[in-house]
């Protein structure tokens, strides 16, 4: 794990710390542990030209989606935006697990290398993989919370389904309500999807690199358990099949 990495997954563990409360941060983090391998080598989209298609694009994405997410917070309320009908909780907590069915299923990768070299060829680096039950992303986050005992909230549960917005056709009736009973009650799937999009655009403008983090300087109260991050055989592997895709 090299030292990025490594400040990425502590950066992750840090908002899960500071920000989660309760019997369910042990769930949330026991279940990060089990997964961390594929949580720290996960890219978070499939095409080149897409944001963060790389080996640890998506935890790279997810810190960077808090960090806006807070950020954004602050300015909505300084301009006087009703945040009174969602918790800071709520928000970190939507925008730590908004993209985890990229992550996969509890045994699987959902994205997998292409082994099309035509595709490859013109930057469809990855493919979802053919092995998994269909779901859409935000479904399988949801239902990895559950299947890990996680619990959460109506309000962190529209703001994961939703977060895309209107880019999903699905999200329409929730988002397009002409009747008030039909509304959302709540304005924080708006704000994470206003998040999702604004890290997304940012990282689109870094042309899509890695955010350099530097280790929260707070000694983290939540001790890691990983066993396979820090071994050199994932690493060399890693490296391996990045190089083979963008070149030495």
């Amino acid at each position: 794990m090299n030292q990025n990495t490594e400040a990425q997954w502590e950066q992750l563990m840090t908002y899960i710390n500071d920000y989660v409360s309760g019997a369910r941060k042990e769930a949330l983090v026991k279940m990060y542990e089990k997964l961390a391998d594929r949580v720290l080598t996960a890219p978070a989209s499939s095409h080149s030209t897409r944001h963060n298609c790389w080996p640890g694009g998506y935890i790279d994405h997810v810190n960077r989606v808090v960090k806006c997410a807070l950020e954004l917070h602050t300015t909505w309320d300084k301009l006087g935006s009703n945040t009174k009908t969602f918790t800071k909780e709520e928000l970190v907590f939507a925008a730590i697990n908004h993209d985890l069915g990229k992550v996969g299923s509890s045994t699987d990768d959902y994205y997998v290398p292409n082994d099309s070299d035509w595709h490859v060829k013109r930057g469809q680096i990855y493919k979802i993989n053919p092995k998994l039950q269909f779901m859409k992303v935000p479904d399988r986050s949801i239902f990895l919370l559950q299947e890990h005992g996680v619990e959460f909230s109506e309000n962190e549960y529209l703001a994961i389904k939703l977060h895309d917005g209107l880019y999903s056709k699905g999200n329409e009736s929730y988002l397009m309500a002409g009747l008030p009973e039909f509304s959302l009650k709540t304005d924080l799937p708006i704000l994470l999807h206003h998040s999702d999009h604004l890290a997304t655009l940012i990282e689109a403008n870094l042309q899509h690199q890695p955010e350099v983090v530097e280790v929260p300087s707070t000694p983290n109260r939540i001790k890691s358990k990983l066993t396979n991050v820090n071994n050199p055989a994932v690493d060399d592997s890693l490296k391996s099949a990045f190089d083979k895709i963008f070149g030495e």
